[in-house]
């Protein structure tokens, strides 16, 4: 099995911790996950590989995560989300074939660190509130997908720039993830990303990573949620600098 991974030991343990912390973050927060793993693993794992294996971990995240999420979420939102990125996932696809995908990811990335620190500040986006904003986001985010694979940080950004309760937004973005990771993997079986290997990986590392979500959503207490806006908005800044950095350097 160990030797299907094509890892060696000590590979094997950072990637089991970093996966952990990254379900710590997921449970809490309700996304982070994939860009916690992308952001550490790819010293490891190429990131061609890496993103079947951050499925299988979302998968399963999500499956642990769906009884509260699908009652807390704002469905109708949780829904156009993920419409409007199934509209915007070819169109990032397409683009990828035409812009330099550093160039492109750049962005992304710069788009994603802007609107958190203006959230930060509290500045209110009102078009964000409105059903057009709200299918616009969704194609942002599915154009962003394809292009860089940082769709999830587009759509977290969204749902917290709204007035929801932390719960709320927390259950929605829980339900978008898991609608999207149907989208997601028709496109991974059409490219033939999902191997045996990266079955066998994603499978293996799901474990260290379910518990860090079983984990991280015991610490989403009542008492803790007035942090959970902050805590979001830094998480979406410290990934957005460290994939800038990576770039950059």
């Amino acid at each position: 099995m160990f030797g299907t991974l094509a890892l060696d030991n000590s590979d094997l343990i950072v990637l089991i911790l970093i996966c952990f912390f990254a379900g710590l973050i997921r449970g809490f927060s309700g996304f982070g996950l994939s860009a916690f793993v992308m952001s550490l693993a790819l010293t490891i794992i190429p990131p061609i590989e890496l993103i079947p294996v951050c499925w299988w971990m979302e998968f399963f995240a999500s499956v642990f995560m769906i009884k509260n999420g699908w009652k807390d979420s704002d469905k109708k939102i949780s829904i156009i989300l993920w419409l409007g990125a199934i509209f915007g996932l070819p169109i990032g696809i397409f683009l990828t074939t035409i812009l330099d995908f550093q160039t492109s990811k750049i962005i992304a990335l710069v788009l994603i660190l802007i609107l958190a620190l203006i959230l930060l500040k509290n500045f209110k986006i009102q078009f964000l509130s409105t059903t057009a904003g709200t299918g616009f986001s969704g194609v942002c985010a599915g154009v962003a997908t394809g292009l860089a694979s940082i769709g999830g940080m587009i759509v977290a950004t969204y749902v917290l720039a709204s007035q929801n309760s932390a719960r709320r937004m927390r259950a929605s973005l829980v339900l978008y993830i898991l609608l999207n990771s149907i989208t997601t993997f028709i496109f991974l079986i059409i490219f033939d990303v999902m191997d045996q290997k990266a079955f066998m990986r994603g499978v293996l590392l799901a474990f260290p990573s379910s518990i860090g979500v079983v984990l991280g959503s015991i610490l989403f207490m009542q008492k803790l949620e007035k942090y959970y806006r902050p805590f979001s908005l830094g998480l979406l800044i410290s990934f957005s600098l460290v994939g800038l950095i990576r770039f950059i350097g």
